[in-house]
């Protein structure tokens, strides 16, 4: 089955997930080389005045010209001071980025940290309230894969300054974080996150070489009821990083399921959301995969090997899907990754 728009899927995960509470245009690109947008200024602590190199924090130099996903392209000036996110893994950056005294709003999704549930909501993700955007005078709007083309255009010809990603990959995730540390002068604080989650990849990655190839196990994901994922996107590359073989990787892309090709695929470890609840059947998730008819003799449920994973880390290409990662590869091989 081919790629439904992206927003067709998210409009599926935030119905389900909310209810229980370089790039080839992928990520965003700086237009101006690295060396002219940022300069070092001296550590706040030193007493002189004049830090030493290694006490030296990178800084942004304005005006900052970069473009985002979209093709479209941003001056800054200096920082922005008054953020609104329409999507909840770019609120998760921010927050990480330690932004939260200058995020005005965040979508009605968003939940974590703990800080953002405080925030003033700005409507839903595909479709963000444009009235309650502009009362909150932002002079940076960000937005992710789930909105909708018409909302995009419709908040910038208000004459928003609508910045949207679109991240398909681990790494599109970690370049945005850069990106947003270096439009908001926190530039630091981005390479410090990157750095941990690249030393989380590096784990998994390196526990992943050790499994033979005769070895790797072949895993099924089900992050929606009927619903699993091709190659092409992050979830996929979540569990190949892992060292598992996704059963869907023949296809591309957000896929309803095929029950009779999960049974013949075999798999040996099947994933999916917790708490959710099929809203045909009124079964929980993991209830309604066990309940399939001849799912009983897949190896992965005959053997007991079903895991669920939180449906806000596993679903939102943030700051935290080196901890889906870290989920995944423990639930396909445990203990395989030194924690």
């Amino acid at each position: 089955m081919k790629r439904f728009g992206i927003w067709v899927l998210i409009l599926v995960l935030t119905a389900v997930l909310s209810a229980c509470g370089g790039k080839d245009g992928a990520g965003s690109a700086v237009s101006q080389s690295p060396a002219a947008a940022t300069e070092s200024a001296p550590a706040s602590g030193s007493p002189s005045g004049e830090a030493s190199p290694s006490s030296a924090v990178k800084r942004t130099a304005y005006p900052l010209t970069v473009k985002d996903a979209s093709g479209a392209e941003f001056k800054f000036e200096k920082a922005p001071e008054r953020i609104v996110s329409t999507s909840s893994s770019e609120t998760e950056i921010l927050f990480a980025l330690g932004l939260g005294d200058r995020i005005v709003g965040v979508s009605d999704y968003d939940n974590y940290p703990e800080a953002a549930k405080s925030k003033p909501k700005m409507g839903g993700v595909t479709e963000p309230n444009a009235e309650a955007i502009l009362a909150a005078q932002a002079d940076l709007v960000v937005s992710g894969i789930s909105i909708k083309e018409t909302a995009l255009e419709g908040l910038r010809k208000l004459g928003l300054n609508v910045f949207r990603t679109n991240p398909k990959k681990v790494d599109d995730v970690l370049n945005n974080i850069l990106l947003f540390g270096q439009i908001n002068d926190k530039q630091a604080e981005a390479e410090a996150l990157v750095a941990k989650m690249k030393d989380d990849i590096r784990k998994v990655t390196e526990a992943a070489a050790t499994v033979k190839p005769e070895d790797k196990k072949k895993v099924y994901i089900e992050f929606s009821p009927g619903w699993t994922v091709g190659k092409g996107e992050f979830m996929d590359e979540l569990i190949t990083l892992a060292g598992g073989v996704n059963i869907a990787s023949d296809m591309e892309g957000w896929n309803a399921i095929n029950e009779e090709k999960v049974i013949a695929d075999n798999p040996d470890v099947i994933f999916y959301t917790l708490n959710i609840t099929d809203q045909a059947s009124g079964k929980k998730l993991e209830d309604l995969i066990r309940s399939r008819a001849g799912w009983d003799k897949i190896k992965a449920i005959a053997d007991n090997r079903m895991v669920g994973l939180d449906g806000d880390i596993l679903s939102r290409p943030g700051p935290r899907i080196t901890e889906a990662l870290l989920q995944i590869s423990n639930g396909i091989y445990p203990g395989l990754v030194k924690r």
